[in-house]
C-alpha cells in the first residue's frame, strides 16, 4: 500500500483541519455549557446545528459513506485520516459532519440492503441530519457478544411481525430526534444459528415500543450522540415491508454495519489519543516540580516516547486495515478488523491515562477533556464486539493451519 495521501484526501484534510481550528475547537466551551444545562434532557445543544450548517458549506459531510450516490465516495483508506482528525473533538465534530454512530452505520446498511420505500422515508432523512436513529441489537439478559443468544421474538402475523422482547444500549434512541429503530430479532428459531435473526425498522413512536430509561457511561449521559436506551418492545406490529433485506438476513447484515462501524471507532480513538499527547506535553512544559519543568522528568518523557511510538503503531495497522476493505472487501479483512479493534482502544487509553496523569488534579476534573475520553475509549473495549471475542477470533483464524497435525 501506499502510505502517501492522495490528492482527494489532502484537500479534505486542509478543509477539515481549518474547520476544526475556526470552529469546532472554539466551540467546545459554549458546547460544554449548553450540554450542562441539557444534563438529563438527552437534546443536542444548539451549537451544533450552526457547525452542521458551516460543514455542509464546506462540504464535509457524510465523509464516511464511500457509495457516491449518497455520500462522499471516499474510499475506507481517504476516510481514516478524516476520521481520525474527528476523534479529537469526538463530542462535537462526527455530529457537525452527520459521520456519528450510530447513525453511520444505519445508514450503512439502509444504503446497502433498503428498499427504494424504506431508502426514501428513513435514509434520505438521515442523510440530510433531519432525523436520528437507533441500533438495537444488545439485549441485557444474554451474552450479546454472541449474537446467537438473542432472544426478541419476530414473528409473523399476516402482513405485519409482532415483536417482544428487551434491549439495551441501544445507541441513539433517547435523543428526541430519534424516529427510526432498526431491531435484531429471532424470526425462526429453528433455523440454523447464524439464519435465526432478521432485522426490522421500527418506528419509535410505534405503541408499544416503551424507552425504559437512559443507560449512563462512567456517569455520562453521552447525550450528543442520543444517548442508550432500555427499550421494552410489548406486542410491537410493524408491516413485514419494514424487513431489511429479508428474514434470516439479520446475521449478515449486521457483520456489514459492525466492520465498518469499529474501524471508524478506532479512527477517532487515535485522534483521541493524539489529542490527550498533545495536552500532556503542553501541561508538562509549562509545570514545575521539584526544582524544574515535569518535562524533564525522565519517567515523563518515557511516557511521551512510548505514546507516540504506540500511536504510529495503532494507525499503521488501522490504514493496512482500511486498505484491505477497500481492495479485499470486509471479509477479506476481517481479521485485521478485529485487530484494530483490540488493539486500538489499549492503546488510546494509555495514552489518555498517561495524561491524566501529567496533569494530576486536573486530569479527572471537568476543565479538561481527558476523563470524558477515557470513559469513551474504555467503553470502546466492550462496543462492537469485547476484546476477548475478537481475540478469539484472531486466535481461530492463526492456529486454523495447525490443527489436525
Amino acid at each position: 500500500m501506499d502510505f502517501g495521501f492522495d490528492q482527494t484526501t489532502n484537500e479534505y484534510r486542509d478543509r477539515l483541519l481549518d474547520f476544526m481550528d475556526s470552529h469546532v475547537h472554539p466551540a467546545e466551551p459554549v458546547f460544554a455549557a449548553q450540554a450542562a444545562e441539557r444534563a438529563g434532557t438527552w437534546t443536542t445543544p444548539p451549537v451544533i446545528e450552526g457547525l452542521k450548517a458551516e460543514a455542509r458549506k464546506r462540504g464535509l459531510w457524510n465523509l464516511f459513506l464511500p457509495h457516491k450516490e449518497h455520500g462522499a465516495g471516499l474510499t475506507n483508506l481517504q476516510y481514516a485520516p478524516l476520521a481520525e482528525i474527528t476523534g479529537r473533538s469526538p463530542h462535537i465534530a462526527p455530529v457537525a459532519l452527520n459521520c456519528a454512530a450510530p447513525d453511520t452505520g444505519n445508514m450503512e446498511i439502509l444504503s446497502l440492503f433498503g428498499t427504494p420505500e424504506q431508502k426514501e422515508r428513513w435514509l434520505a432523512p438521515l442523510l440530510d441530519g433531519a432525523i436520528r436513529s437507533a441500533f438495537c441489537m444488545t439485549e441485557p439478559a444474554v451474552a450479546s457478544s454472541d449474537a446467537t443468544n438473542i432472544s426478541l421474538r419476530i414473528e409473523r402475523d399476516g402482513d405485519t411481525y409482532v415483536l417482544n422482547g428487551r434491549k439495551w444500549w441501544s445507541s441513539g434512541a433517547m435523543s428526541p430526534a430519534c424516529e427510526i429503530l432498526i431491531v435484531m430479532g429471532v424470526t425462526d428459531p429453528d433455523a440454523p444459528p447464524y439464519r435465526r435473526q432478521s432485522m426490522v425498522l421500527v418506528p419509535k413512536d410505534t405503541p408499544g415500543v416503551t424507552i425504559k430509561r437512559g443507560m449512563t457511561v462512567f456517569g455520562y449521559d453521552d447525550g450528543t450522540h442520543g444517548g442508550h436506551a432500555e427499550i421494552d418492545f410489548e406486542d410491537v406490529r410493524v408491516p413485514v415491508s419494514g424487513v431489511l433485506l429479508g428474514e434470516g438476513e439479520g446475521f449478515r447484515i449486521a457483520q456489514e454495519r459492525l466492520g465498518p462501524g469499529r474501524i471508524h471507532h478506532c479512527m477517532r480513538a487515535i485522534g483521541m489519543a493524539e489529542r490527550a499527547l498533545e495536552l500532556m506535553c503542553e501541561r508538562v512544559v509549562s509545570r514545575t516540580a521539584f526544582g524544574g519543568p515535569i518535562a524533564d522528568q525522565g519517567v515523563v518523557q518515557d511516557w511521551i516516547a512510548e505514546a507516540r511510538i504506540r500511536i504510529e503503531q495503532a494507525r499503521l495497522l488501522v490504514l493496512k486495515t482500511a486498505w484491505l476493505m477497500d481492495t479485499v472487501g470486509n471479509k477479506g479483512a476481517r481479521v485485521e478488523i478485529s485487530a484494530i479493534k483490540a488493539a486500538v482502544p489499549e492503546m488510546a487509553g494509555w495514552v489518555i491515562d498517561r495524561a491524566i496523569q501529567a496533569h494530576g488534579g486536573a486530569g479527572v476534573s471537568q476543565d479538561y477533556p481527558l476523563a470524558d475520553l477515557w470513559a469513551g475509549v474504555r467503553t470502546l473495549h466492550l462496543a462492537d464486539g469485547p476484546d476477548e471475542v475478537h481475540k478469539r477470533s484472531i486466535a481461530r483464524r492463526e492456529l486454523a493451519p495447525y490443527r489436525g497435525r
